[in-house]
C-alpha cells in the first residue's frame, strides 16, 4: 500500500518518479491565465489568516461545504469569524474523498507550510494556529509566495475599462527576482449585447478611451485604443468567456441597428444578439492578430444558474455548472472566416464540456501552420482540472495531435495558494508517460521524454506567448 501524498504521489513508476523529480519539478511556473487580484500582488499584500488566503473567494470550497450542508453565513458570510469559516471547511474535507480538493488541499498544506498532518475536525486547530503563526513570516505574503513557488510570470484577467494602475505601479518597483505580472485583455462586458447594464458600460468605455460612442464603429475605435493601451502596458493575450461560437451572418447596417437598439435599452431577439456576438469576436480576433497577440477562448459554461443566490452574492461565487453547446460548426466557420483574412493569430481553445475533447482536437489541425502548436487545445478547465479531467483533455490531444507542443498547465484561480495545482498536472503528465513506457507503448529514451516534459512544463508557454 502506497502512502498518501509522499513525494512519489501520482508516481507509479520509475520512469514516472525520474521524469517528475529530475525534470518537471525544476521547471519555473508560467502562469498565462488567472484570477489574481492585481492590487495584491502590486502591494505585496500580507493575508490575516490561512482563511482569507484559502478560502476567500474560492467558489469551489464553497461547493462542496454547501454540498455538505454547511450554512451560507460559513461560506461568504461577513459577520462570520475566520476560524468559524476555517472550521466548517475542516468537517467537510473528510467527505471530499475522491474529489479532486482533497488532493489540492494536502498539497497546498504540505508545499506552502510544510503540514503533512491530514485536514479534519480533530487536527484543525492546531493547523488552523499553525498555519496563522507562519503567514506572520514576510515569505508568506503574496509575493513571497509566488517567488516560493518558482512562479516566473502571472497573467491576470482585466476589462478593457481597467486604467492598469497597479500593474503600472508594480513593473516600475517590483524586484529583480519578483515575478512578471502582464495583464490580459478580457472584453466580456462589451460583448454582451443582451445584458441590463450593457449601456452603462458603453458609456463607461467612451470616457476612458475620450471617445464619444454613438454607433458601434465608435466603441470599436475606444476598444482600439483601450487595446493599444494595454499592449503598451505588456499585454499580449485577450480572453473571451463565451458560452458558444457563433456563425450568424450579418451586415455593418444591422450591427450599427443592433447596437443603437441596444442603447436605448430596447430588447433583443436571439437572433441579433448571436449577430453581434460573431461580429465582435471577430473585430477582437482582428485587433489580436494586427497586435501579434494569443487568443483564448474559454466556451461552454453555463453561468449563474441560482437566480436566488445571484441576487445574494453576485457572479462567480459557485452557481456556475457545465453547458451543451453543438458549437463545433460555428467554431470552424469563426476560425475559417479569420484564416481566410490572413488574421488567424495564435489560438487557446477551452471547453468546460469534456465531450466535446475530441471536436477541440480535430479542430486544431485544420488551422495549424507558420509556428508549432499555433492553435492550442487548452488544458482541462475548471471543472476539468482534475486528475480524470486532464488525462482526458491530453489522451485526446495525443491520438488527435501533438502532446509535445502543448503549452501546459495555469491555474485559473484566485489564490496564492493555487500553484500546486502546476504540480499536480506536471505528476499526472510524467505518470502518464512513465505508464506507456512501462507498457512498452513508448520507447524508454529519457532524452526525448525528459525535454518533452520539460517543455510541456514551461518552455513551450515561454516560446508561444512571447513575453520576453
Amino acid at each position: 500500500m502506497k502512502q498518501f501524498n509522499d513525494e512519489n504521489f501520482v508516481l507509479e513508476t520509475q520512469v514516472a518518479q525520474d521524469l517528475y523529480h529530475n525534470h518537471a519539478a525544476k521547471m519555473p511556473i508560467i502562469d498565462y491565465h488567472c484570477h489574481l487580484i492585481p492590487e495584491m500582488v502590486a502591494k505585496d499584500h500580507k493575508f490575516k489568516s490561512i482563511t482569507e488566503l484559502w478560502l476567500g473567494g474560492d467558489h469551489y470550497k464553497w461547493r462542496a461545504m454547501r454540498t455538505n450542508g454547511i450554512d451560507e453565513k460559513y461560506c461568504t458570510g461577513k459577520d462570520t469569524s475566520d476560524w468559524e469559516k476555517f472550521e466548517k471547511w475542516a468537517e467537510t474535507v473528510p467527505y471530499t474523498f475522491r474529489n479532486p480538493l482533497y488532493h489540492w488541499t494536502h498539497l497546498e498544506l504540505k508545499t506552502a507550510f510544510g503540514i503533512t498532518k491530514q485536514l479534519s475536525p480533530k487536527t484543525a486547530r492546531e493547523i488552523f494556529d499553525e498555519c496563522n503563526e507562519k503567514l506572520q513570516q514576510p515569505e508568506f505574503s503574496a509575493r513571497g509566495l509566488m517567488k516560493h513557488y518558482n512562479v516566473e510570470c502571472v497573467c491576470t484577467t482585466d476589462d478593457p475599462v481597467d486604467d492598469l494602475h497597479n500593474h503600472i505601479e508594480y513593473a516600475k518597483t517590483k524586484a529583480k527576482d519578483d515575478p512578471m505580472m502582464i495583464p490580459a485583455w478580457r472584453p466580456d462586458k462589451a460583448m454582451n449585447i443582451e445584458k441590463a447594464e450593457f449601456s452603462k458600460y458603453v458609456e463607461q468605455l467612451g470616457e476612458v478611451s475620450d471617445v464619444n460612442i454613438v454607433k458601434f464603429a465608435d466603441m470599436v475605435d475606444a476598444l482600439q485604443k483601450r487595446h493599444d493601451f494595454f499592449a503598451e502596458n505588456g499585454c499580449k493575450l485577450s480572453d473571451h468567456g463565451i458560452e458558444e461560437f457563433y456563425d450568424e451572418e450579418y451586415t455593418d447596417s444591422e450591427i450599427e441597428t443592433i447596437f443603437e437598439k441596444a442603447m436605448r435599452g430596447q430588447s433583443l431577439s436571439k437572433l441579433e444578439v448571436r449577430q453581434f456576438k460573431n461580429c465582435f469576436l471577430t473585430v477582437m480576433a482582428e485587433m489580436d492578430a494586427d497586435a501579434d497577440w494569443t487568443q483564448q477562448f474559454h466556451y461552454g459554461a453555463i453561468r449563474d444558474n441560482n437566480t436566488k443566490m445571484f441576487n445574494q452574492l453576485g457572479p462567480d461565487t459557485g452557481f456556475d455548472s457545465i453547458g451543451e453547446f453543438n458549437t463545433a460548426k460555428a467554431m470552424s466557420t469563426f476560425l475559417n472566416k479569420l484564416n481566410m483574412k490572413d488574421k488567424l493569430t495564435r489560438t487557446i481553445l477551452y471547453t468546460l464540456n469534456p465531450c466535446a475533447n475530441e471536436v477541440i482536437a480535430t479542430m486544431l489541425g485544420n488551422f495549424q501552420g507558420g509556428e508549432p502548436g499555433k492553435i492550442q487545445f487548452g488544458s482541462g478547465w475548471w471543472f476539468n482540472d482534475q486528475m480524470d479531467g486532464m488525462v482526458r483533455q491530453m489522451n485526446a490531444l495525443s491520438v488527435l495531435g501533438l502532446l509535445s507542443r502543448f503549452v501546459g498547465m495555469l491555474t485559473d484561480s484566485r489564490s496564492f495558494l493555487s500553484y500546486p495545482r502546476h504540480e499536480y498536472f506536471r505528476r499526472i503528465l510524467c505518470n502518464m508517460l512513465g505508464n506507456d513506457v512501462e507498457k512498452g507503448l513508448l520507447p524508454c529514451d529519457m532524452e526525448i521524454l525528459s525535454r518533452m516534459v520539460e517543455d510541456i512544463s514551461y518552455n513551450n508557454a515561454r516560446r508561444y506567448f512571447k513575453f520576453y
